[in-house]
């Protein structure tokens, strides 16, 4: 099966005050791509994928042939502090869903009802990130956008994670654009690797892309390499 472009960028470059902090990026996706982002602290990735969104201003060509887009901002723009006082229920109400599907949507990501009458602070890390996941989803975008979506989980909560947006991303067919810093992960999920250091340094599958030469030029180290054998579902 053919699967359709979803996403074209051609000569991406994003100037933010004088200082160049991507350049030159030409890359696609396709519907039901699984679009890894790796890169070291401070190569452009929350950039990029905010400028993807049109939120930042750039140089070069952009295509999306869809406008139901979800994004998740870093998990340190989404801590609980200095917020009013908002329960699960107003959070929602951003959403223009009816109250049933945010019920099952909630059920789908292993969180009862009963959660919407809490407020944002009574809930424990992990089912805020299931929380989130549930209000990215509600609405049915066909692209997921995540930064970093288990920063400040442990290894259970992570994997719990990664296997829920596995399953959404196989039910709904989503095509879903992640940045990561675990290469498990690339490993198991990705059917694309975009390696980046405020310039692409890589694009492909995972097992073409992602050698310990390219490795060690994306983060100019050396580091472990673990190469996964699995098949794909």
């Amino acid at each position: 099966m053919n699967q359709k472009e979803i996403l074209t960028v051609k000569n991406l470059t994003v100037n933010i005050n004088n200082e160049i902090i991507l350049k030159d990026l030409s890359f696609s996706v396709k519907e039901s791509d699984v679009l890894i982002i790796l890169g070291p602290n401070g190569a452009g990735k929350t950039t990029l994928l905010r400028t993807l969104l049109g939120l930042i201003p750039y140089e070069g060509k952009i295509e999306w042939k869809t406008q139901k887009f979800s994004y998740l901002p870093p998990q340190e723009l989404l801590a609980r502090k200095g917020l009013p006082p908002l329960s699960i229920q107003d959070f929602f109400k951003f959403k223009n869903v009816s109250q049933q599907k945010i019920i099952n949507i909630l059920i789908a990501v292993g969180l009862d009802s009963s959660i919407l009458k809490k407020q944002f602070n009574a809930l424990s890390t992990g089912q805020f990130q299931r929380m989130i996941i549930a209000w990215s989803l509600v609405d049915e975008p066909s692209v997921l956008l995540f930064d970093e979506p288990t920063s400040g989980i442990d290894i259970g909560g992570e994997e719990t994670i990664y296997s829920l947006l596995h399953k959404f991303w196989k039910e709904k067919k989503l095509t879903i654009l992640l940045i990561t810093h675990d290469l498990n992960i690339v490993w198991e999920h990705a059917s694309k690797v975009l390696c980046l250091n405020k310039k692409q340094l890589c694009m492909g599958k995972p097992n073409e892309v992602l050698s310990p030469e390219n490795l060690k030029k994306l983060y100019e180290t050396n580091i472990k390499f673990y190469k996964h054998e699995h098949g794909n579902d």
